[in-house]
């Protein structure tokens, strides 16, 4: 069994070195001691300041025409601009928002598509070359039946109650944008979304960056009549090219939750979400766009302290740091990130999660120095939930064993020039652990080709430094090509051929990949092929097996029986094996379920899997349980239920009778969650894994309880509480954070790792720490 913890600067160490190049998956980096920038070679400081130079000089030379592809809706609206910005105060009373354009012929998608919306939208829109402004009213016959409880910044709940959203296409490529979410209650969600949403139906995977953080404005308040918000996005927020006029893709969607009705501008077919930046409708004749010198600079200053219990001694240490971060628009399009002494004392910890696979658990990406414009880095496959490669995976970038490693700074290039995708990074990181400093190079290219269509190139180069002679032969490079075909609307093509190169491999260091799907409103068909060499070491990706061929087919169907309460059916079946490359089957699968989804949003779902392993050595699935050698045959169901996310006191259950190797494991989950007020909300989780082998018993508990608070849109404060019995750790987290003014906060962070084991000394790992930023804009 593995277990991956995060908290205060420990975690338990995951010793399966089945992932290529690491140890497992990390927990993001939480503030620790750090050690004095150590000395590098010359060469990564200089690329890093050759970066910087050369952005500042090819600004007046980078100017580029627009995008060739224009958003593909049929609607469109004019940009109305003027010389005075309104004021942000929820109120439409200002005699400006009578010169705006208006937009009122909103469209079903949910529950009856192309049919009226049945409450009534009204959107008006201004620019004045600084900002882009909207004036929201969302009329409602029923205010009283209004659900809006989450006032959290990103929270997860405000996509499952009455909310507005908004994408921008400022490219017109129908590829990219940036979204924008408020409710009634003034709370604020932000994302980037690439490739138009992925090929995920719903908007899922990595071409959706939920943790990307905007600067702009809103004020919401709720009305006789229903709620009405303003909200200003700022030009300099956005990247954009340079040309006279400009054409963005544009689209609106709300969200009337009591009725699950889902209503757009440019209507969106059933079974997407306005991620489907192709479907956007236009925004037309925007002119004289103002982003001023375009120069963010961000510095900030952390102080606290630390303590560590072990073996009954204590020790105890301050901590102290500063450090800034510097953004400057190269041109409107492409943007320069700048870090020196990079820290992420604010980034949340990662769930607890038992894995009793043999390979890597993935997690998502957290830390804010990487998220905007992660997805122009990105080759790899598709999975919104385990991907087979990513061939850049900036985890591994900045931690070790889950611990984190000082990053001493570096420079990011990322934006478009015309057609062209260019998305550059080099980092630096400090000796730690008995290790020296890592330098990383990340180069991704790509061009926008057809309406909907791509190809690039992507290298990486992760090279040791420091004052050991020997770093600069501790090297690891990954070079690959790809490209994304869609040659219709429904169908899609894409890919990648890859080569690794370490010290002393010479074969076997070669992968690729291949996909094509039918994407429609009814049914989702794809088949996928990859083969990764026995040597693929791609350390600075994620690829947890290498080694083998994998095929897989996939087919699913949506029909909609508009009966019985029921919303849509997801029924679907795939088959996928893996083999070595002399022919072996080493895994087997066959995938059968069936999702029922429901007019009111709960979901049932039931599965069975059959599965066949081939073990070619033992497998340690617990500490003092192992798996002999051998071929197994095992299946597994899963039944589960979750209640109607958007009601106050809401729940999921899930129940998992199975064999598992040559015994058999049962796994139970339980979940609920309260909104006890608009500002106080409650969610436990708990789940059971009891497997009975030949080789031995053991049950693993897990139990977690957040708790929310939020004193408004702006100040909030989160704790979390996780328990896992097998070790007898408690990893606790408690969060707060005041956004002072948009850009600019404050954090309050505590971590705690504990472990109290039976008859063992205590081990405790605690730290309190303060952080403070503050963002100039020029």
């Amino acid at each position: 069994m593995r277990m991956t913890f995060s908290g205060a600067r420990a975690a338990t160490r995951d010793d399966d070195t089945w992932i290529s190049g690491r140890s497992g998956p990390v927990p993001p980096s939480a503030p620790g001691r750090r050690g004095r920038p150590g000395r590098g070679s010359a060469f990564p400081a200089l690329a890093c300041a050759a970066l910087a130079l050369l952005a500042l000089l090819a600004r007046p030379l980078l100017a580029e025409g627009p995008g060739d592809g224009d958003a593909a809706g049929d609607q469109t609206i004019d940009a109305v601009r003027v010389d005075q910005a309104p004021t942000i105060d929820g109120v439409l009373d200002e005699a400006i928002w009578q010169q705006a354009s208006v937009i009122t012929d909103f469209v079903q998608q949910e529950p009856q598509e192309g049919a009226p919306a049945t409450e009534k939208t009204e959107v008006r829109l201004l620019y004045d070359g600084k900002s882009l402004f909207l004036g929201v009213h969302a009329y409602d016959r029923d205010p009283g039946g209004i659900v809006a409880t989450e006032m959290r910044r990103d929270g997860n709940r405000i996509m499952d109650e009455d909310n507005f959203e908004v994408i921008l296409d400022t490219f017109g490529d129908r590829r990219n944008g940036y979204m924008f979410v408020t409710t009634p209650l003034g709370a604020k969600l932000d994302q980037q979304v690439s490739d138009d949403g992925g090929i995920q139906r719903r908007g899922t995977g990595n071409s959706v960056n939920k943790d990307w953080d905007g600067v702009w404005y809103v004020r919401s308040r709720e009305t006789s009549d229903g709620w009405v918000a303003e909200i200003a996005i700022p030009m300099v927020t956005l990247r954009f090219p340079d040309s006279e006029p400009q054409t963005w893709g544009i689209n609106f969607m709300r969200n009337i939750r009591r009725k699950n009705e889902q209503v757009y501008w440019s209507p969106i077919p059933k079974g997407y979400t306005l991620t489907k930046v192709s479907l956007a409708g236009s925004l037309n004749d925007l002119e004289s766009l103002n982003q001023g010198m375009d120069l963010r600079v961000k510095p900030y200053v952390t102080g606290g302290g630390h303590q560590v219990v072990e073996q009954n001694v204590t020790d105890n240490s301050g901590q102290s740091d500063f450090g800034v971060d510097v953004k400057y628009g190269v041109t409107a399009s492409l943007n320069l990130d700048l870090t020196y002494n990079t820290d992420f004392a604010q980034a949340e910890v990662d769930d607890q999660r038992v894995n009793l696979t043999r390979f890597a658990l993935y997690y998502p990406e957290k830390r804010d120095f990487f998220l905007e414009n992660y997805g122009q880095f990105l080759v790899g496959t598709t999975s919104s939930i385990r991907p087979i490669a990513d061939l850049f995976f900036s985890r591994s970038i900045g931690l070790a064993n889950g611990q984190p490693v000082p990053i001493i700074g570096g420079a990011r290039l990322t934006g478009k020039v015309g057609r062209s995708n260019i998305a550059v990074m080099d980092l630096e990181t400090d000796r730690a652990f008995g290790n020296p400093g890592d330098n990383f190079l990340v180069a991704r290219y790509s061009r926008d080709v057809f309406s909907r269509s791509r190809i690039g190139a992507l290298v990486i180069n992760k090279e040791g430094v420091g004052e050991d002679p020997t770093a600069g032969q501790d090297f690891n490079r990954t070079f690959a090509v790809d490209m994304s075909l869609a040659p219709l609307a429904a169908l899609t093509i894409d890919g990648f051929l890859a080569a690794t190169r370490s010290p002393g491999v010479d074969s076997g260091q070669n992968g690729g990949h291949l996909r094509a799907a039918w994407l429609d409103r009814s049914w989702n068909v794809y088949g996928e092929y990859t083969d990764l060499g026995d040597n693929f070491n791609d350390e600075v990706g994620y690829v947890p097996r290498v080694g083998i061929v994998r095929r897989k087919f996939h087919v699913e169907y949506n029909p909609r029986p508009e009966k019985w309460g029921i919303r849509d059916l997801e029924p679907m079946w795939n088959v996928t094996e893996y083999r070595s490359h002399d022919g072996v089957l080493e895994s087997l699968q066959y995938h059968n379920m069936l999702g029922i989804r429901m007019e009111d949003g709960g979901y049932f779902n039931v599965w069975y899997n059959a599965k066949y392993e081939l073990l070619d050595r033992p497998f340690r699935v617990h500490e003092n349980v192992e798996i002999p050698a051998g071929r197994y045959w095992f299946g597994d169901w899963r039944f589960s239920y979750d209640s109607n996310p958007s009601r106050r006191v809401y729940y999921g259950v899930s129940y998992g009778p199975q064999t598992f190797w040559d015994g058999t494991r049962r796994d139970i989950g339980l979940k609920t969650g309260v909104r006890v007020t608009d500002q106080v909300a409650f969610e436990g989780n708990y789940s059971q894994n009891k497997v009975n082998l030949p080789e031995g018993d053991f049950t693993v508990n897990l139990v977690s309880l957040q708790a929310d608070l939020a004193l408004s849109p702006r100040m909030s404060l989160r704790t979390r509480t996780q328990y896992e019995s097998d070790t007898d750790q408690w990893v606790t987290s408690a969060r707060f954070r005041y956004i002072y003014k948009p850009g600019s906060d404050l954090y309050i962070v505590y971590d705690e790792v504990r472990r109290d084991p039976t008859g063992l000394p205590i081990y405790r790992d605690r730290q309190l720490l303060v952080k403070m930023t503050y963002l100039m804009s020029f």
